[in-house]
């Protein structure tokens, strides 16, 4: 999960990290009556869930509350990179020395979370990463240990700053591993962090994501969720407890276990085709959540042919043919399917797959093939 950037922000002022003054607003009035308040340049931040929102016209520096007033009535209601804007984070403007990228993630290979820092800031750390990476300095945390002062005091001189400013860069970094612990968080970002002309430290911008397998922590945040920016697929599936992620290919998968699915995504590109999402049903999946997986795929316009591959362990291969006969009785679909069912009532559940009239397979090489040629018929 997502969190805005005045989330983030509202999240990394509860830590004592500091933050620009500013407030949300929803209307041009709003904007201009914060403007006046803030008294002075103040910059209108689109609050949309996407990257390069600066380039795309989401940010816009102004000079007087008129002027923010006109700016906020262009942004409200238009679209950055095809999301509509519904608030703006209006703020000072601040006078900028230096800008910093700071940020914590989870380094799977190490075990442990990953502080990065890097004297590039205000520009995407992808394109550091590409062009200079070695303007990118990484720091392990111990999980037993935690942050330590040397390893913050060793950052900040590879990034070059200033010497006085070290206690208060040694306080943001660790207040923003506290906020990605508490919140069980997978990235935590601050791009920039700018040293202002008054020798002070400011979070100017804010991203966190939040692991969505930790949310039942935080009912407090699932309320603040913002689905706009999301695949409608990816909000059904949640509703029914399905692991879906929308992809760009033409073959839909229905699929038990996230591993599975993996591997059935995998021999589809193999066999020359292209899977048009990731789609795991979990372990004893019912009739009924086996037809919401299938309405799911089948909304996606995409989709050429479907390809449905189940290992019956927890879950029963009748149950799921059910589920399968149930869904195209109701939705009638013209995509065509290719179904390999294995395990517990394999042979009750193809039989009721045969009265369908059905397309079954074996093995999931065969499954896969099958399902390829058929996405090349229809195209």
């Amino acid at each position: 999960m997502r969190l805005h950037e005045y989330q983030s922000k509202e999240v990394f002022a509860h830590h004592q990290i500091p933050i620009p003054k500013g407030r949300l607003a929803s209307t041009p009035e709003e904007a201009k009556l914060i403007a006046e308040e803030l008294n002075g340049t103040v910059v209108l931040k689109a609050q949309v869930l996407v990257g390069g929102r600066g380039k795309a016209g989401g940010v816009r520096l102004v000079n007087s509350p008129k002027e923010a007033e006109e700016e906020a009535s262009k942004l409200l209601g238009n679209r950055v990179k095809d999301i509509p804007v519904r608030r703006l984070l209006v703020e000072e403007g601040v006078h900028i020395q230096q800008e910093i990228y700071l940020g914590m993630t989870v380094d799977r290979e190490r075990g442990e979370t990953m502080l990065i820092a890097s004297a590039e800031g205000g520009i995407e750390i992808e394109e550091v990463a590409r062009v200079s990476p070695e303007r990118i300095i990484k720091v392990g945390i111990n999980p037993l240990l935690g942050l330590r002062d040397f390893q913050i005091r060793n950052l900040a001189t590879e990034i070059e700053i200033p010497r006085p400013l070290w206690r208060a860069f040694i306080t943001i970094c660790h207040n923003l591993y506290e906020a990605y612990q508490e919140l069980d968080a997978t990235l935590v970002e601050v791009n920039p962090l700018v040293i202002t002309t008054d020798e002070r430290i400011i979070a100017l911008d804010g991203k966190i994501i939040v692991d969505d397998n930790a949310l039942f922590r935080h009912p407090d945040l699932v309320d603040k969720r913002d689905i706009s920016a999301e695949a409608t697929e990816e909000t059904e599936a949640r509703k029914f407890g399905l692991s879906y992620i929308k992809l760009d290919g033409n073959i839909g998968c229905l699929v038990n276990g996230a591993g599975l699915a993996m591997a059935s995504m995998d021999i589809i590109h193999h066999k020359g085709g292209l899977p048009a999402n990731f789609l795991d049903i979990g372990g004893g999946a019912s009739a009924e959540k086996v037809a919401a997986a299938l309405r799911i795929i089948l909304s996606d316009s995409q989709v050429e042919t479907v390809l449905i591959n189940i290992f019956g362990g927890i879950t029963r291969c009748d149950e799921v043919a059910n589920g399968i006969k149930q869904t195209l009785e109701e939705l009638k679909p013209d995509v065509p399917f290719v179904i390999r069912l294995v395990g517990t009532n394999e042979v009750e559940g193809r039989k009721i797959l045969a009265e369908a009239n059905l397309v079954t397979a074996e093995s999931l090489q065969e499954a896969a093939e099958k399902a390829v040629n058929l996405a090349k018929e229809v195209a």
